[in-house]
């Protein structure tokens, strides 16, 4: 390595500068992220009605806008030390391979058994669940990952654990359907002939190869037909880019620490788990007007909600039965491609992330799949880790931010989020080297067959 090392290859954090607290960037949003809508009434929902679906303390989180710092029960603490604090490493060796000036940094968020970031938001839900008494959970995944976490978090408080996961990445990726069943899960593809919207799905698309809307659709409800039970979701909803925070909260830590000022911050963009809580407390700061930073959103082609979807209430679900909630959505209708090889699936985005985007705070940009194949390969050849395709959405923006500052002959520092490993997704490695990998993008007639049935909206 040729490049003058001017900070640790890896940056770790003590123990100690755990996050004892989640930074709620509601409290600093001028425009708050519209409220959830009762599909019957299209009213606001209540603390009451969102009870119904999800645990009391999830809900009062879920509704908060007010209070800047939420405290972490120290039982989530002390899980979080299995694992955390994650490094953020110093790309040296991509960058030598690059010849850029740029500096690039990575948060690490794979060193543990789910191998992703999930995990942050799986063990604070897991954990409410279990104070309010109940007997388990039920949820979807997509690729495999927020299953997979929230099956250590359950077993790590006797929950039982009903996952959906969506039919594709349940036939491309058994390993990982074996681990969740490792951890004690039950595990059904979706959709699926068990749940009365699954057969309605089915119906309405016979063959499909499902969608995380549909597996929404069928964890709602099975978790509210059942008593004692709760429904729990890996992304999109307020709640859970809180927890996600304390990837952004350590990797500001880590910055402060080293003297380190990104100019820009990338995150890939399915539901906004990832990217809401690697940017929040540096969206804060620039909310709060304190400092500056550009922020980029990278989704597939295959899947662009925010590039090309539309900023409206729609159901967070295919099934429709789901509250509804106001975020960018290429329509709960829309299925992606089979061949999309990322577990970035959802037809929506994060209302909080939707409202930064449509204020102009946050850009966004989509690319195909074979170009993050590309840049996954090239990172691991260059930095040593092998990277899930969904992580490997946002190398490809740093490598292609990395390159643009190569062309002005400009230092940038760019800081992105890793947010897991590629070990379980051989298959879509397999169809990147064979040749068998296709750019599907959805057409504008796709897009408006499924936009063209959104509801109606509220006044």
């Amino acid at each position: 390595m040729n490049r003058k090392q001017d900070v640790p290859y890896k940056i770790y954090l003590d123990e100690d500068e755990i996050p004892t607290t989640w930074y709620n960037v509601r409290a600093d949003m001028l425009n708050k992220p519209a409220p959830l809508l009762n599909p019957a009434t299209m009213q606001p929902m209540t603390a009451e009605e969102l009870g119904v679906v999800f645990c009391k303390d999830l809900v009062a989180q879920e509704l908060d806008n007010t209070n800047r710092e939420i405290p972490i029960p120290t039982e989530i603490v002390d899980f979080y030390k299995m694992y955390r604090p994650s490094p953020l490493t110093r790309a040296y060796f991509l960058e030598e391979a690059l010849d850029t000036p740029a500096k690039i940094y990575y948060k690490f968020e794979g060193n543990n058994t789910s191998g992703s970031h999930k995990l942050n938001s799986a063990i604070a839900q897991a954990y409410y669940a279990k104070k309010q008494g109940l007997k388990g959970v039920t949820t979807e995944t997509g690729a495999g990952q927020w299953g997979t976490a929230l099956s250590m978090a359950c077993a790590f408080f006797h929950l039982d654990c009903h996952v959906y996961m969506v039919k594709v990445s349940y036939e491309q990726k058994p390993f990982r359907r074996e681990v969740m069943r490792v951890y004690g899960a039950d595990v059904t593809p979706s959709p699926s002939d068990t749940t009365e919207v699954g057969r309605k799905i089915l119906a309405a698309h016979p063959g499909t190869t499902g969608s995380l809307g549909c597996a929404i659709s069928e964890a709602v409800e099975t978790a509210v037909s059942h008593e004692g039970y709760r429904y729990v979701l890996g992304s999109v909803l307020n709640q859970v880019l809180l927890h996600q925070s304390v990837i952004g909260v350590e990797t500001k830590r880590a910055c402060d620490k080293y003297g380190i000022e990104p100019d820009v911050i990338i995150g890939c963009a399915g539901g906004g788990s990832n990217l809401g809580g690697l940017i929040a407390p540096f969206m804060g700061e620039k909310l709060r007007g304190e400092k500056d930073y550009r922020f980029i959103a990278v989704e597939p082609a295959s899947c662009p909600s925010l590039t090309r979807g539309q900023f409206a209430y729609d159901f967070c679900d295919t099934g429709m039965v789901c509250p509804l909630a106001k975020m960018y959505t290429l329509g709960s209708d829309f299925i992606p491609s089979a061949n999309h090889a990322g577990g970035l699936r959802y037809h929506g985005m994060s209302p909080i992330l939707s409202q930064l985007y449509e204020d102009g705070l946050m850009e966004a940009r989509s690319v195909e799949q074979t170009k993050v194949f590309e840049a996954a390969e090239l990172f691991a050849r260059t930095e040593g880790t092998l990277p899930a395709p969904e992580s490997s959405h946002a190398i490809r923006a740093a490598i292609d931010e990395a390159l643009a500052a190569k062309e002005r002959g400009q230092e940038e520092t760019i800081v992105f989020g890793l947010t897991g490993t590629g070990y379980f997704d051989m298959t879509a490695y397999e169809s990147f080297h064979d040749g068998k990998m296709v750019d599907y993008i959805p057409t504008d007639e796709d897009l408006a067959e499924s936009l063209g049935k959104l509801p109606k909206q509220p006044e």
